[in-house]
Order: C-alpha cells, then sequence, then structure tokens
C-alpha cells in the first residue's frame, strides 16, 4: 500500500488530524489515502453529538467502544478522518460536522464540492 501524496485540499501539506484519538487509514494521525482506502478516510472532521448519532443511525456507530479493535469509541470534540461519502451525505442531510481543511486530504475533492468542504470549515481558533 503506496500512500498518495500528503497534500490537503488548499494545496499545501497535509497537516495533523487526530492523534488521541489515533485517526486516519494508516493510523497514522492523518487523513493519508491510498488506491485500497476503498472509503477515502480522507475528510478530517470534528465530531458533534449530532454527527455520532447520525452516523450510528446510517449504520456506523462511531461512538460505541469495541476495545476488542483498540477503539475507546469517539465523543464531541474529537477528531477524526471521515470516509468522504458519509460526509457529503451528512451535508445532504444537514448534520455535516465542521471540517479542518489544513488536514483533510485532497482526494477527498474527488467526492466532495470544495464549497461543501469550505461551507463546513472548522474555524481557525479550533485548531
Amino acid at each position: 500500500m503506496e500512500k498518495d501524496q500528503s497534500i490537503n485540499v488548499l494545496g499545501q501539506a497535509l497537516a495533523p488530524c487526530s492523534t488521541r484519538p489515533l485517526t486516519g487509514y494508516f493510523r497514522d494521525g492523518h487523513c493519508n489515502t491510498c488506491a485500497s482506502d476503498t472509503g477515502s478516510h480522507t475528510v478530517c472532521a470534528v465530531m458533534t453529538e449530532e454527527f455520532l448519532a447520525y452516523s450510528k443511525y446510517v449504520g456506523n456507530d462511531l461512538s460505541t467502544p469495541q476495545p476488542q479493535f483498540g477503539f475507546a469509541g469517539l465523543k464531541p470534540g474529537d477528531q477524526w478522518c471521515l470516509c468522504a461519502a458519509r460526509f457529503l451525505q451528512a451535508a445532504d442531510e444537514g448534520c455535516a460536522p465542521d471540517v479542518h481543511l489544513e488536514a483533510t486530504h485532497q482526494r477527498a475533492l474527488d467526492i466532495v464540492p470544495m464549497h461543501i468542504l469550505e461551507r463546513h470549515a472548522a474555524k481557525q481558533s479550533e485548531s
């Protein structure tokens, strides 16, 4: 699995998303991706209670701990590399979380238009 170049949606070096909890397809704290990442885990999102409930409702429970996989469960305020399609689905449903553009991989643009990412951009003070 060779990583795609680590470039964000702004055309700059990809910033880290989260190491606590450790996120990313490669579990390297970045929303890096590769050809094997069919889910395109490329959107660095800030979890909200609303989004976590939505994600659970549509079949991807991110909040329940799964100790057998070393997963403590996400809580509001945690940052996580979301699948681009799930983010777009949540945006269409009106419950998308904020995203950190600097930590969102450019491959997210294959699925999510830039204007939608910008509409949900986290404020700089939250970075």
